[in-house]
């Protein structure tokens, strides 16, 4: 569902059903299903379906034509309709919309899209997600914005759980796949390098490879899939129990309450957990090296000491800082996006989770690409 919309279903009393919309309706945004609408009134008792409105913008007919659908509802389920409470203008058009019946033969065979329907329908939706997108990320900087002056409003108890479950808490998973990484990064390099008597050249290759890339790398990858769709699910749910649009009500803003402590303890704690990946990844290497290829581990330490730079660390550390801001954005974004059904939580964390990876490998392609043009 579109996320300016609002459907809301309240039961006044056990014979009475109010169906609540608002927001702005367009055709391109598609009609909603009436799928709870239909849950509601298939084990109740109501007599009356009420249609009110609650800050409705801007509409068009399908509104009407959701309205209509809810009408034939209620109708099956011999409900009666109540529209008094609906604009005039729109309680014209779905009185006129109900007052004649559709033929049987009106409707056409149903013809897929064509190519370039679907081609329009995949540009106009790219436009609205990087829209929606850019206003997210927009409302997020004014929110640190205020932050700065001091004005943000948020608990302190709440950030601190949330740097616990950013740090803390993700540190056993990332321990445990970075350093199975280091050993399969020096496993590959120690059979290649074993062919030119190089084996000690496995520790600068696992030092470089871990601190510049595949520790940042893989640390944001394993949270995007825990955190991020923690994120996602967590603001979505808030978003489902109209928690949300309580926060909205009382005056307090939904981007500094629940986003703003998500992002700040997501960024802090990417950079220590990049790090925690890239000292047991060097470990993993050098477990296979002492093992695999018999050398010493102080001979491998001081190896992988001289061949990794200062540049290597800072830019590892540097992509780590913003995976983490994508991930928060991802997480926080489809969570606030997320409609009002059950299976919409759902579908929020698993697009989350994609929206992240994404983003971490176009980002780490592009920071790659500027660390080479300026010789970083």
């Amino acid at each position: 569902m579109h996320p300016n919309r609002i459907i809301r279903l309240e039961s006044s009393d056990p014979e009475t059903l109010d169906l609540w919309v608002g927001g702005d309706w367009a055709l391109g945004d598609g009609v909603p299903d009436l799928v709870e609408l239909q849950q509601k009134l298939a084990p109740s008792r109501a007599r009356l379906l009420r249609l009110q409105v609650d800050g409705l913008g801007a509409w068009d007919s399908s509104l009407v034509a959701y309205l209509v659908g809810a009408a034939a509802l209620a109708d099956q389920s011999g409900c009666e309709i109540d529209p008094a409470n609906l604009p005039s203008g729109l309680q014209r058009l779905l009185a006129l919309a109900r007052a004649v019946p559709e033929k049987e033969d009106a409707r056409s065979a149903h013809a897929d899209p064509s190519f370039l329907e679907r081609l329009g329908e995949g540009y106009l939706g790219a436009i609205r997600e990087f829209r929606s997108g850019l206003s997210f990320v927009g409302e997020a900087t004014l929110s640190l914005l205020r932050l700065a002056r001091g004005q943000a409003r948020f608990r302190r108890s709440d950030l601190m759980l949330l740097i616990e479950e950013c740090g803390v808490s993700a540190l056993p998973i990332v321990i445990l796949i970075s350093f199975l990484v280091g050993m399969i990064l020096a496993f590959v390099g120690a059979i290649q390098l074993q062919q030119f008597g190089a084996e000690i050249y496995v520790a600068n290759l696992v030092g470089i490879a871990m601190l510049r890339e595949m520790g940042a790398m893989m640390a944001g990858i394993i949270m995007a899939g825990r955190t991020g769709a923690a994120f996602a699910a967590q603001l979505g749910t808030m978003r489902v129990t109209q928690e949300i649009d309580a926060l909205t009500t009382m005056g307090i803003s939904p981007m500094d309450f629940v986003v703003l402590p998500r992002m700040i303890a997501l960024c802090l704690m990417m950079p220590l957990l990049a790090l925690f990946a890239d000292l047991v990844g060097v470990l993993g290497g050098a477990a296979v090296g002492a093992t695999m290829l018999d050398l010493a581990p102080s001979l491998y330490l001081r190896q992988t000491v001289e061949a990794v730079s200062f540049s290597d660390f800072t830019s590892g550390l540097l992509k780590s800082a913003v995976f983490g801001v994508l991930i928060a954005v991802a997480g926080c974004l489809r969570g606030m996006q997320c409609g009002n059904s059950s299976s919409a939580v759902g579908e929020a964390a698993t697009s989350a989770v994609v929206t992240g990876i994404v983003l971490i490998i176009v980002a780490d392609a592009t920071f790659t690409v500027l660390f080479n043009v300026v010789g970083f």
